[in-house]
């Protein structure tokens, strides 16, 4: 009983992969397995291929369950059946349980909601998983693949374009370990939260424990969102040269910045009077901003916030105003593309209040212990909506184990603060197209992509902060000047060199800071490591050039401080052993254990195994009466000793067969099956303590972050002053004279930036001039008929200011500029 007839494996083979058994059977047993029921094998023939999902006749516990059903069971999907056909639609697929939605499993493994069925061990490992984290589409390590459940499993297979199928009890669908941060990426580009959950057990280590008859334990391991990609199974740091070279094509990259913006809204009833606070990190570079201001109805002061930190996810409390809730709508509705769209997340706003996020920030900052941390006093002078948003943040962070960038002093700065740069409101961003063109939201079109001519990523960020905060300080305006001016007139070669070594640097910034959250794999450390060194390297040799050809002060001055501040990266590499370090084998990772005691004695106590195993060889070729054996390894199993079938007679009856041939047998004594055994704990355990070290070891590394950091900050303004002469280059441009004591715009033969370059070099922008003065002309009407350039023109006006108060060269013959604030120069009474 139990069994299936022959007849029904013929009509079973119909619609579903029959699999031949491997195990042999006795006649006797063969017999047995063909003595089914005629009742049984009629109902399974009648139903047909609708009555199940398709099934392996090899599993007999499942043929077994579904023989067995009871008459009422097939007649309800019968029925089911029927009333599907009946309606107008395609036929509904068959119910399957919500995950999210079910009772924790009882001890008898049998649920509440589906008592006919019982759930797996597996199962009901997810079951619990997933009432830990609701909101998480998670992806659980089963082998050598990451599997997805439920409904988790119907988004993911939509979003990755891969087969959902029914398994067991839910859907499920499948990817490849070592494809885990293509499609993790792919997911959280489309707003997702995606949780990875790995194995936290090891084979050998599992199977010589008290628990190793039951299911590996998993437990989440990473959390990822748009703005949290930092960590080793989803970066791919270590994977660019093949992004490079086009062959991981369906990579989704990090854009160039990943802001996490934290917003709170504070409304005062006696002055009526709206107050917002807003902090914003980027986890993966450790940059942190705050800002403090009033707002009114229209929430003109937030939107220009907004598209200045460009964030790609937004965190909000549950009690968001309604202006302030169409607005951030209005925002992430901007793109068409859903892989582009703002992710907002919505949290309890409780959290928001002052007393619970003062408490956590005291909490978080009393215990830290960083070098460069934050003191309390420090924090708690911060304006009381900061302190709304800096708690519900760190809350955040800490479960993705990313709050480590909120620790640190230098990290912090102010959005919006009149000493450090020009303001510019929402509606100047985008009228005048500083950072996206009006027609498509893309760059292209912009000032920005005007401007954009660096070869870093870091100084891809850096140039767009640069773009949207132009300075109000004549000296570092004319630093900046003085810098651009030599590198376009030096014919030194010292320049050109440096130029070259920004040329194919990997992302720094995001690496050294992945370092910092110890998040980092071991390519991607030698990687960022590597270039650090060679870069101080090479920047080293370079400095008695430096001083005696270049006379800016600015260039200098950034030229000759970063060789120091990298100077601590040729200790750590010297360390690594580079071939191990490239594969990402930690086993053999240091070049020299003698500064780690533990991988030492490890090292020795397998080794000791391995020489125990070779000595029994003797042994071995003695009873076998086979001077020249030795050991074989198939299929990973190691030290096999082979003997062919005829010479069987010779085994020793208490050796264990692994596996066979028609030639040969291979076996294990009773001395290599123990040795082997205890081998593979060593093994596995050597792994664990190197992944203990490893995580030190970037530990140290992390407490030179600040420095590098610096460095990188450098490096990232070269590649920007290096931009903007480029751009003046290329496009003819001049040096404009800024002074404070002297309100004006005079401009003579200027051009709108974007539109020059898009007519081409054929020269058909007509260039126009400008005269107005503080103590002369303050005012000029424009008229003109419709698509004559009147809009062009005055938004030409605008973008050459800027570009002068960025530090750039501006298109024109000649320009002679005050310093301006915003829309009104500094010193100018406006006209009302």
């Amino acid at each position: 009983p139990g069994g299936l007839c022959s007849s029904t494996l013929e009509k079973l083979k119909g619609f579903t992969c029959i699999a031949e058994p491997s195990v042999k059977h006795s006649d006797g047993q063969r017999q047995e397995k063909e003595t089914a029921t005629d009742d049984a094998s009629s109902k399974i023939c009648e139903q047909g291929s609708s009555m199940w999902p398709p099934l392996d006749v090899t599993d007999q516990h499942s043929i077994k369950r579904r023989l067995q059903r009871t008459e009422e069971e097939l007649e309800d999907e019968k029925e089911e059946d029927v009333k599907g056909k009946q309606n107008s639609g395609p036929v509904a697929p068959k119910q399957v349980p919500n995950i999210a939605e079910l009772s924790p499993p009882s001890d008898s493994g049998v649920p509440s909601r589906r008592s006919k069925s019982i759930y797996t061990p597996l199962e009901q490992q997810v079951i619990q998983l997933k009432q830990q984290h609701r909101d998480v589409l998670l992806a659980v390590e089963c082998g050598y693949k990451y599997r997805f459940f439920g409904e988790d499993a119907e988004i993911a297979a939509k979003e990755l374009n891969i087969i959902c199928h029914l398994d067991h009890n839910f859907m499920t669908c499948s990817i490849p370990t070592h494809r885990l941060f293509v499609h993790v990426r792919r997911l959280v580009s489309h707003g997702h939260k995606v949780g990875v959950v790995k194995q936290t057990e090891t084979s050998a280590i599992k199977a010589s424990g008290a628990n190793r008859n039951n299911l590996f334990t998993r437990q989440l391991s990473a959390l990822y969102t748009k703005s949290t990609l930092v960590g080793e199974d989803v970066n791919p740091v270590c994977r660019l040269g093949d992004v490079e070279e086009g062959g991981s094509g369906d990579v989704v990259l990090d854009p160039p910045d990943s802001f996490l913006l934290c917003i709170s809204e504070n409304w005062d009833k006696l002055k009526k009077q709206l107050t917002v606070g807003l902090v914003a990190v980027q986890p993966s570079t450790g940059d942190v901003l705050l800002d403090c201001f009033p707002d009114g109805q229209s929430r003109s002061e937030l939107e220009g916030r907004v598209l200045k930190i460009n964030p790609v996810e937004i965190l909000v409390p549950s009690d968001l105003s309604e202006q302030t809730h169409r607005l951030l709508q209005s925002i992430t509705n901007a793109s068409t593309q859903a892989d582009d769209r703002v992710r907002v997340e919505k949290r309890d706003s409780a959290q928001f209040e002052f007393a619970s996020a003062m408490s956590t920030v005291t909490e978080f900052y009393c215990n830290t212990q960083e070098k460069d941390s934050r003191s309390l006093s420090s924090v708690a002078s911060f304006e009381s909506p900061v302190i709304c948003c800096l708690g519900p943040l760190i809350r955040y962070l800490q479960e993705f184990s990313l709050e480590r960038v909120l620790m640190s002093e230098s990290s912090f700065r102010r959005l919006s603060c009149e000493l450090d740069g020009m303001i510019l409101s929402a509606a100047t961003l985008r009228n005048l197209e500083i950072l996206n063109n009006q027609t498509d939201g893309g760059v292209r079109g912009s000032l920005l992509w005007v401007l954009d001519h660096t070869r870093t990523p870091f100084g891809r960020r850096l140039i767009r902060k640069w773009v949207s905060q132009p300075l109000t300080d004549p000296q570092s305006i004319s630093q900046r000047q003085d810098a651009v001016q030599e590198i376009l007139e030096s014919d030194s070669l010292t320049l050109i060199s440096i130029r070259s070594l920004m040329s194919h640097l990997p992302d720094l910034e995001r690496g050294i800071c992945s370092i910092y959250h110890k998040k980092s794999s071991t390519q991607e450390f030698y990687l960022i490591s590597c270039s650090l060194s060679r870069l101080g390297l090479e920047l080293q040799a370079l400095l008695p050039a430096i001083q005696s050809q270049i006379n800016s002060a600015l260039l200098r001055g950034l030229l000759l401080d970063t060789p120091d501040l990298l100077a601590p990266a040729h200790s750590f590499l010297k360390v690594l052993n580079e071939k191990a370090a490239k594969s990402g084998n930690k086993t053999e990772l240091f070049s020299d254990l003698s500064g780690f005691p533990v991988l030492q004695e490890r090292t020795e106590q397998i080794q000791t195994v391995l020489n125990e195993i070779q000595d029994h060889r003797k042994e071995i070729r003695m009873k076998l009466k086979a001077p020249a054996l030795d050991y074989t390894t198939v299929s990973g199993q190691e030290f096999l000793i082979e003997v062919k079938n005829s010479l069987s007679s010779t085994v020793p009856p208490d050796w264990v067969k692994i596996s066979c041939t028609k030639a040969v047998s291979r076996y294990h004594s009773p001395f290599l099956v123990e040795r082997y055994k205890k081998l593979l704990q060593l093994r596995e355990q050597l792994l664990l303590d190197c992944q203990r070290e490893w995580t030190n070891f970037l530990e140290q590394f992390g407490e030179h972050y600040h420095t590098m950091k610096r460095a990188i900050s450098h490096l990232a303004t070269m590649d920007c002053l290096f931009s903007l002469a480029e751009v003046a280059k290329q496009g003819d441009y001049c040096r404009p004279e800024v002074c404070q004591s002297q309100p004006q715009i005079i401009i003579r033969e200027g051009r709108h930036p974007a539109i020059d370059l898009l007519m081409g070099e054929h020269n058909q922008y007509v260039a126009n001039h400008t005269e107005l003065q503080g103590d002369g002309r303050r005012t000029m009407i424009i008229t003109g008929p419709n698509m004559g350039g009147k809009s062009s023109y005055i938004r030409q006006v605008a973008l050459i200011c800027i570009m002068a108060q960025m530090g750039s060269y501006v298109p024109a013959s000649e320009a002679q500029l005050g310093v301006l604030d915003g829309c009104v120069p500094v010193g100018w009474v406006e006209l009302g």
